[in-house]
């Protein structure tokens, strides 16, 4: 789960993460009368979606004058930004953050993320801050420091100077870093983060390590744990027919391709939209229905896929383990009967029920191929949309 950077930044505060003083602002009127309120050098007004690049988009605005806030406000506020994480169809900005400014000396990048394979907390460190760090280690990355943490042992101090030293960091800001460093590691651990993110991390004038943008992600699977988390979710950031997925369970990320996918299993899934792609079609969504599926969740799923304008082909792909083929057919039969289906549907089913699901549809009535193998059934569906 994402959040907002006021509230990421309000999180730093609770921590003790320094960051500029500011506030968040529902419209242009709020935003001018905290600005109003104030007296700052500098006053910046930022944009509050769920995507990097807002600056380089026009989301970011600067004034020596608290008069010019209003001007700033109103020409961010609902205005769409198209950045390189938003796609072409961009968001709108519904809430504004209006911060002090900072006296920039130095811009850093520091990060803390979950590496999986190694199964510990990571940091990634570099003194390219204000750049996308995956731009940094295509060019330069003998300027990032990357750098485990085992959850046994948690932080410990010589963590904290290794990062502070490749940050070129001396004297007191060495303990500046390791206090902050300290006090991410406890967020991160506490709350169940997947990603926090400062870019940039500022050295200001006064000689103060400032956290001047902040990006939180949480792991959806321990949200049950952290209802004062899960009360953070900004609906109007998300797609619609990701909200629908998340009611019923299911994992969906839409795509921009044409051929709905239907997989069980992260892995399979992720092959599922690999196979499509090598078989020349691209696939229009991430869908994984667990391994705990009912027919009602299938049929759900299968709505949710079909309600994408974009898809002109379903591929349903199943490897019946924990999931049983036969709940999975029955789904797509309960669906058939509720929505029109008038695009190709190639279903592969294999596991446990295969030969007795393979049979439901073979006598349902619902128009679609079937295929043995995963190759198989994507020639099939990408010819069908062809």
């Amino acid at each position: 789960m994402n959040i907002h950077e006021h509230q990421a930044k309000e999180l730093f505060r609770e921590y003790g993460v320094p960051v500029p003083e500011g506030r968040a602002a529902a419209n242009v009127d709020e935003a001018v009368g905290y600005a109003e309120s104030r007296d700052w050098d500098v006053y910046v007004v930022k944009a509050q979606i769920h995507a990097g690049g807002r600056g380089k988009a026009g989301g970011v605005k600067i004034t020596r004058d608290k008069r010019g806030v209003r001007a700033l406000a109103s020409e961010i506020y609902g205005k769409t930004l198209v950045t390189h994480q938003t796609g072409p169809a961009g968001k709108r900005v519904q809430r504004l953050l209006i911060e002090k400014g900072s006296n920039i000396a130095r811009e850093l990048y520091l990060s803390m993320i979950v590496d999986r394979g190694a199964g510990m907390p990571v940091i990634i460190a570099s003194t390219e801050g204000g750049m996308e760090i995956e731009e940094v280690a295509r060019r330069q990355p003998e300027r990032i420091l990357t750098l485990h943490v085992d959850p046994v042992t948690t932080l410990q101090p010589f963590h904290c100077r290794q990062v502070a030293f490749a940050l070129g960091l001396s004297g007191d800001l060495v303990k500046q870093c390791s206090r902050m460093l300290a006090a991410l590691y406890r967020l991160f651990h506490d709350k169940d983060c997947s990603q926090i993110e400062i870019n940039p991390l500022v050295v200001t004038g006064e000689g103060q390590l400032i956290a001047l943008d902040a990006k939180v992600n949480f792991e959806d699977n321990a949200l049950f744990r952290h209802k004062e988390i899960a009360e953070l979710r900004d609906l109007s950031e998300e797609e619609e027919l990701e909200i629908r997925a998340s009611e019923w369970d299911l994992n969906y990320i839409k795509l921009d391709g044409n051929i709905g996918c239907m997989v069980n299993g992260a892995g399979l899934a992720m092959a599922t939209m690999d196979i499509i792609a090598l078989a020349g079609a691209k696939p229009a969504n991430f869908l994984d229905v667990g391994g705990t599926a009912t027919a009602a969740r299938v049929a759900e799923a299968f709505k949710i896929i079909l309600a994408d304008p974009g898809v002109r082909g379903i591929f349903v792909n199943i490897f019946g383990g924990i999931v049983r083929c036969d709940r999975i057919a029955q789904g797509i039969i309960d669906a058939a009967k509720i929505v029109d289906l008038k695009i190709p549907l190639v279903v592969r089913l294999q596991g446990t029920n295969a030969v007795q699901a393979r049979q439901m549809l073979a006598e349902s009535g619902v128009k679609l191929q079937t295929a043995e193998d995963l190759w198989e059934g994507a020639q099939k569906i990408a010819a069908a949309v062809a």
